[in-house]
């Protein structure tokens, strides 16, 4: 069985990529960053697993489509 992906937060998507906050939610913005997860009402994260997946290609990087879509 597969570990399950992780939902990592805000200070440690940061550290991870090297952006800024205000950076970070333009590419959001853009759809060149992945869009994050409302894990509660006022909280909310990243799947770990997306967040590596944009530091290996930055550029190249591109939402996957869901499971039983397409």
């Amino acid at each position: 069985m597969p570990d399950p992906d992780r939902i990592i937060r805000l200070r440690t998507v940061l550290a991870r990529t090297g952006l800024s906050r205000s950076t970070l939610y333009r590419k959001i913005a853009e759809g060149t960053f992945p869009t994050q997860l409302r894990i509660s009402i006022h909280g909310a994260g990243w799947r770990e697993s997306e967040i590596d997946r944009w530091v290996a290609d930055p550029v190249g990087w591109r939402p996957q489509k869901e499971q039983g879509q397409g």
